[in-house]
C-alpha cells in the first residue's frame, strides 16, 4: 500500500477541486445550489486569498482534499472531503492527522451541518467538541 501524501493545490487543480466540492455539497445535503463552474470560480477566489487547498493522494490515486483558511486563528478547515470510492478505509483519519501535522497546530475550527450525522461522528472521533451553535432564520 502506498503512503498517503499531501500536496498543495494550484490553479491547474481548480476544475478538480470544484468537482470534489460539488460532491461534498451533495453528500452533506447542503443547500448550496452553485454549479461546478461557479464553484470553480469561487475556489479560484479562495485560493487567491489566504485559503490553501490540500490534496490527499495515495500514489496516483486521489483520496480527497481540504480547504483551509489561513487568516483565522485557530485555522479554519472550511472543506474536508474524502472521495466516495476511498471511504471506509481509514483515509479520513489518516488525511486529517497528516494535515494537522503539516499545519503545525493544536487547534482547528470546523463546521458540521447539524443533520450530517456521519460527519458529526467522524469529527467527534478525532477529538472535536462543540463550541457554539450556528443558527439561521429562513422565511
Amino acid at each position: 500500500m502506498c503512503e498517503l501524501t499531501i500536496r498543495l493545490g494550484c490553479e491547474a487543480d481548480l476544475a478538480l477541486l470544484a468537482w470534489l466540492n460539488k460532491q461534498l455539497i451533495e453528500d452533506e445535503r447542503h443547500d448550496n445550489a452553485m454549479t461546478v463552474d461557479e464553484l470553480k470560480e469561487r475556489m479560484k477566489h479562495f485560493m487567491g486569498t489566504a485559503y490553501k487547498a490540500y490534496l490527499f493522494e495515495r500514489g496516483n490515486v486521489l483520496v480527497g482534499y481540504a480547504l483551509v483558511d489561513h487568516t483565522r486563528m485557530p485555522l479554519y478547515v472550511r472543506q474536508f472531503f474524502i472521495c466516495r470510492d476511498q471511504r471506509r478505509n481509514g483515509y479520513g483519519k489518516l488525511a486529517f492527522g497528516k494535515l494537522a501535522a503539516l499545519l503545525n497546530t493544536d487547534q482547528l475550527d470546523i463546521e458540521v451541518m447539524h443533520w450530517n450525522e456521519a460527519a458529526y461522528a467522524f469529527w467527534r472521533s478525532l477529538g472535536f467538541r462543540e463550541r457554539s451553535i450556528y443558527m439561521r432564520l429562513e422565511r
